[in-house]
């Protein structure tokens, strides 16, 4: 693979009135959509990937990367989700085009990103098209990818629909034929009667898996207690989605609320199993844009009340969120887009961390500077969000002079804990 070194050291940004105490790092200045991931045998190792075939791998904690170019026989066009599995290994989600369709590809990488395989296709009916992938790998590195099947995607005919599907992979060359999970179809517009936004979960060597996604203003539940051979018979709506999970914010050319899921894999407590859901939406007005919580300790049964996430007043945008769960310590970490310091389309990066399983967060705000959205530049549908045993990795677009940059901050616990205000 050819590789175009850049040594990037730490910086300290400069811009708007800033009380930054966690430092940031300009991982590129021309990337977007951004994805992180942290290795579980060593947090020094990080990789973290942009849009449309980025890669960037460190080894010493974030204190200087080098990027790379992610290539395959399937092409590499965006959408570069990045996950690690406990023995080490990264693998990378991307789109890459088949017969003219976009398609779902995954290449794994064993030396902390330096290469990567040359990449497995994991949608198999090449005559339609496959759309936002996301990926869950349990404790024994089975994987379990989900994403939106379009007949035609972006079609408006009344025929044309859409669908939520899942693959099973042992080691991610050889994938199973896809399920579907859905049980009522929406349209192939890419609005909100379309399916979207489906993430899987595993508890421990994956005999309970888990789904859930946005559709027609819910977010909708699904499960299988046999390692995903058999799944409900009927979507289980969960929760209410204001607005529905494609919303409008100002400044922001792809602004989404759909959900995040994840379950809890610390090895033997009260809250080994407990499903964490996070998403956005619009419940208190188009000018109000909220991220919300919610969990299950009885494997999707139950879940409780949606807790708003964001501690600010009413009347501002907080967009965009993602989740992640450190499987040593037990700790959520939520990172969002966040105004409330502002009147226009100026924007900072928050994050909310839990020390009790969800049941109480604290937000603290991770950028040194903020930035003015610019609806005009493609930011992507996701910000990137990675933890392990304390270590905590950030990374995120910012838009400046009509272009979007990415940022990164690698964090421990301990710093998190300073910003909090008393």
């Amino acid at each position: 693979m050819k590789k175009l070194f850049l040594k990037l050291a730490l910086c300290v940004s400069l811009g708007h009135v800033t009380q930054a105490q966690v430092k940031n790092s300009l991982l590129d200045p021309a990337g977007f959509e951004p994805s992180i991931a942290i290795n579980k045998d060593n947090p020094e190792i990080i990789v973290a990937a942009s849009a449309p075939d980025n890669i960037y791998h460190t080894g010493n904690g974030g204190m200087s990367w080098e990027k790379t170019k992610l290539t395959s026989p399937y092409g590499v066009t965006g959408n570069l989700v990045l996950y690690s599995d406990f023995k080490g290994n990264f693998y990378c989600l991307h789109h890459g085009i088949v017969n003219n369709k976009t398609q779902v590809v995954i290449q794994q990488s064993s030396n902390g990103g330096k290469t990567w395989t040359e990449g497995a296709l994991v949608s198999s009916d090449t005559s339609r098209y496959a759309i936002n992938p996301r990926a869950a790998i349990d404790r024994k590195g089975n994987l379990f990818v989900t994403w939106t099947d379009f007949d035609i995607f972006g079609s408006d005919n009344e025929n044309c629909m859409s669908r939520i599907l899942l693959s099973r992979s042992s080691n991610g060359k050889k994938w199973s034929k896809p399920v579907e999970l859905s049980q009522t179809n929406g349209n192939c517009r890419n609005d909100d009667q379309t399916p979207a936004g489906a993430t899987p979960a595993v508890m421990g060597g994956g005999q309970r898996a888990f789904a859930a996604w946005a559709n027609d203003h819910k977010i909708f539940f699904d499960r299988a207690f046999d390692g995903g051979d058999t799944w409900l018979m009927n979507d289980l709506a969960i929760a209410e989605q204001g607005g529905g999970w494609s919303m409008q914010v100002p400044g922001v050319k792809n602004a989404n609320g759909m959900p995040v899921l994840l379950c809890n894999n610390t090895k033997q407590t009260d809250l080994t199993g407990a499903l964490l859901m996070v998403w956005a939406d619009q419940l208190r007005g188009e000018n109000d844009t909220d991220i919300w919580f919610t969990r299950s300790l009885n494997f999707g049964d139950n879940w409780i009340q949606p807790e708003r996430v964001n501690n600010d007043g009413p009347g501002k945008h907080q967009y965009l969120p993602n989740m992640t769960f450190d499987a040593v310590t037990g700790n959520i970490y939520i990172i969002y887009y966040d105004r409330r310091n502002y009147i226009n389309e100026t924007t900072d990066v928050y994050l909310a961390f839990s020390k009790d399983g969800g049941a109480s967060f604290k937000n603290v705000k991770i950028s040194e500077a903020s930035f003015v959205a610019d609806a005009s530049v493609n930011t992507g549908n996701f910000i990137g969000i990675s933890a392990h045993n304390g270590m905590v990795a950030a990374a995120w677009t910012r838009t400046e002079n009509g272009s979007s940059s990415v940022w990164t901050s690698v964090m421990k616990q301990e710093d998190l804990e300073k910003l909090v205000k008393p």
